[in-house]
């Protein structure tokens, strides 16, 4: 009994199934038999199709405060009511919706205006869900990138709000009312730079010289605040340390009000500054160095050997891959040795042999790849070789000034990025030279000092173990 009842549930299924598919391949001709997607799907054309707007904010991808442009993770939401596409769905059982490209049937033409993508519409375009009702839900995702002012005034503690303006690029408000939805949040991945406030939106419309008619926009704000906790480890502290450092120079009470001597505590404090100002000097130094353009000039003769070879020596540092290259040119030169013996002796017994009249040295340099296409005459058709001979060589002179022209830009690029590495090596060179000068200064300088005072060793020997 309950193998037969399982047997008659399957078939059951299995025809529900092939009936569904019978009745959604008629329903889908029977909605484009006479379907334009050109015509706006309302009943009476004097009135206007409304059109609820909304989206989700997944992701705060990147704000460019230089160039002014917030990038945003998007799912937009549009919801509206199509006219044309509704259906019984008695007559058709089991299908309660139906899902259509977005070309095939109409969709409001809703954009970003600010946006400052190249394609201008950033989204992907999916697939139209639609009922029974004719209700579509179109919900295209994007990564937009929008317009914004980011003002820096009050770095690292700003609060940026970036806005985000959407409607019809055709449609006034008389054809098409855009209605807002609260913008949802509740998928949002956190951004390690900036906390992410609220996105409040509005409705607005504007109204033109040119037309009576409304043009309706929704524009949600992005309201962001900086996280401070990078920027007050790596430059609110220390500026403070150096400042209050300062300070104490000038408000130690232990310092008697005398100009014949210095204290032994304000020499350590003035030469902790001059440590700090100066590492501070060679960090410019470093940058420019590593940033430096290689348009800007090669590298002087007596930095290169200063640098490059002494420093770098001293330092015990290599450029990377030296020992590579190293190996691969001294490899090279011997490789090259034997192929240019043996491509100087094929190009002397097969090619000239062929071609006397053309003996250019030249033609070692383009060797066979440029000449695999050119048909070499025989020894028999010597008045085709006479005849065929200038347009040889002009066609051999033309590959050869492409050639030279393909060299050329190579050999440039090398130059440049032989430039770009030589100053970038050079930066490294001076960041290990001040870190092993400063680290030697400052322990010198702690001990000569701290050790000079007579009775320091005895001080604190009975501070610390008394």
């Amino acid at each position: 009994l309950s193998l037969s009842l399982s047997l008659s549930l399957s078939l059951s299924l299995l025809l529900i199934c092939s009936l569904q598919g019978v009745y959604q391949r008629r329903l889908y001709k029977e909605l484009m038999r006479n379907y334009n997607p050109l015509e706006r799907p309302v009943n009476n054309d004097s009135h206007s199709l409304t059109v609820h707007f909304s989206f989700s904010l997944l992701q705060i991808m990147d704000v460019d405060e230089k160039n002014q442009v917030l990038t945003t993770n998007i799912w937009l939401q549009l919801y509206w009511t199509d006219f044309y596409l509704q259906w019984n769905m008695s007559d058709y059982p089991g299908v309660s919706n139906v899902r259509f490209p977005d070309s095939q049937i109409w969709r409001p033409d809703i954009l970003l205006y600010n946006s400052a993508d190249e394609r201008f519409d950033a989204s992907f375009h999916t697939n139209i869900l639609v009922n029974s009702t004719g209700y579509c839900q179109y919900l295209p995702p994007g990564i937009f990138k929008s317009t914004c002012y980011i003002d820096v005034r009050w770095f690292p503690f700003d609060v940026q709000r970036c806005d985000l303006k959407f409607g019809s690029w055709t449609y006034g408000g008389w054809s098409l009312d855009l209605q807002m939805i609260e913008a949802d949040i509740t998928g949002y991945i956190a951004n390690g730079e900036w906390d992410l406030v609220e996105v409040p939106g509005r409705r607005n419309e504007r109204f033109y010289d040119c037309c009576k008619e409304p043009y309706p926009d929704v524009t949600f704000t992005v309201v962001m605040r900086r996280r401070t906790l990078y920027y007050g480890l790596n430059l609110l502290i220390p500026c403070v340390l150096i400042s209050t450092l300062a300070l104490l120079v000038f408000l130690l009470p232990i310092m008697p009000a005398t100009s014949d001597s210095v204290p032994l505590i304000a020499q350590y404090f003035a030469t902790t500054m001059v440590i700090v100002g100066l590492s501070v000097i060679a960090t410019v130094l470093v940058l420019q160095y590593h940033h430096h353009d290689p348009d800007g000039g090669h590298m002087p003769q007596w930095t290169r050997v200063i640098l490059l070879n002494w420093c770098a020596w001293f330092l015990r540092m290599r450029r990377p891959g030296e020992a590579k290259v190293r190996l691969a040119c001294h490899n090279a030169t011997k490789h090259r040795r034997g192929s240019l013996s043996s491509l100087e002796l094929s190009v002397s017994q097969g090619s000239l042999r062929h071609h006397p009249q053309v003996t250019n040295g030249n033609l070692l340099y383009v060797g066979f790849r440029g000449m695999e296409g050119l048909h070499y005459a025989s020894p028999t058709e010597p008045e085709l070789l006479s005849v065929g001979g200038s347009t040889v060589e002009a066609e051999l002179n033309q590959i050869l000034e492409e050639v030279r022209y393909i060299a050329r830009r190579f050999r440039g690029q090398d130059e440049e990025e032989t430039v770009c590495s030589e100053w970038k090596f050079a930066a490294a060179v001076i960041d290990r030279l001040c870190l092993v000068a400063f680290s030697l200064f400052t322990i010198l300088c702690t001990i000569g000092i701290l050790m000079s005072a007579p009775n320091f060793v005895e001080a604190i020997s009975k501070d610390f173990f008394s």
